[in-house]
């Protein structure tokens, strides 16, 4: 008889925003297939009789390909297992659990979604970042910055992202910073627009790098801004304030 599936968001980081049905089926997992972007707390929280496979991608080194990871999960959950895939933030929002979803019904396996909270709502929250405000922005657009703005035929409509007047958040966007501000520029997007550069999250070390379209990509560079980072465009930036507390604790909730 075969066991079941599920596909698990993490959240952005730390026990704290990690949901209650999450904790439940970690807590019964025969085996976890995780990522590296759950975090250490998270990662140490995790059965300590079941199966852990590293799937995760170091330094662009995938640990195990995507077909090899989605082969593990079937076959492990056609073993009778529970089967844990542990991603960070959400599975649906740029972590490719579409395919995966796609590749264990394929294969007539039971599975439950098991939503998490996603880096691109929480991280520029914990900073006092609002992405909607009466004020400033009526709409949110996330998109992922791994696709190079410049090549020939982007599936990104630039033309249309530097036309919104509402809030940009870019995950996975470091190494294209400066690709993207200048391609909003050169598509009617004022170079005065704000842009933060949220660094590590919701650790303890996070760091929170703010300019404009015009010089956010030699700020980065010359801080030496680093992956992971959530990229936020848009007149909310404004409201950041570096004198602040932050308003969602770094790390696993405690007070």
């Amino acid at each position: 008889m075969n066991g079941k599936v599920y596909l698990v968001g993490s959240g952005p980081g730390g026990e704290g925003l990690l949901t209650q049905r999450a904790r439940i089926v970690i807590n019964a997992a025969d085996v976890v297939l995780f990522d590296q972007l759950p975090g250490e707390e998270i990662l140490a929280s995790l059965p300590a009789n079941a199966e852990k496979v590293d799937c995760g991608k170091y330094g662009g080194k995938h640990t195990l390909e995507q077909g090899e990871i989605e082969a593990l999960i079937i076959d492990r959950a056609k073993k009778g297992m529970n089967v844990v895939r542990l991603k960070g933030g959400d599975p649906f929002l740029f972590g490719r659990g579409g395919e995966e979803l796609e590749a264990v019904r394929s294969a007539g396996i039971p599975i439950e979604m098991v939503p998490g909270v996603s880096s691109a709502l929480a991280v520029p929250a914990s900073v006092g970042i609002p992405l909607t405000h009466r004020k400033y922005a009526s709409q949110v657009t996330i998109l992922t910055g791994n696709e190079d703005p410049t090549k020939a035929e982007p599936a990104l409509d630039w033309q249309l992202l530097a036309k919104s007047r509402g809030t940009i958040v870019i995950l996975m966007g470091v190494a294209n910073l400066g690709k993207i501000a200048d391609v909003l520029i050169r598509n009617g997007k004022a170079a005065s627009t704000m842009v933060a550069v949220i660094e590590r999250g919701l650790r303890k070390d996070r760091r929170v790098t703010t300019g404009s379209l015009s010089d956010i990509a030699e700020s980065a560079r010359k801080k030496g801004i680093k992956p992971p980072a959530v990229i936020v465009i848009g007149d909310v930036v404004k409201l950041y304030d570096p004198d602040c507390p932050d308003l969602v604790p770094a790390e696993g909730g405690r007070i």
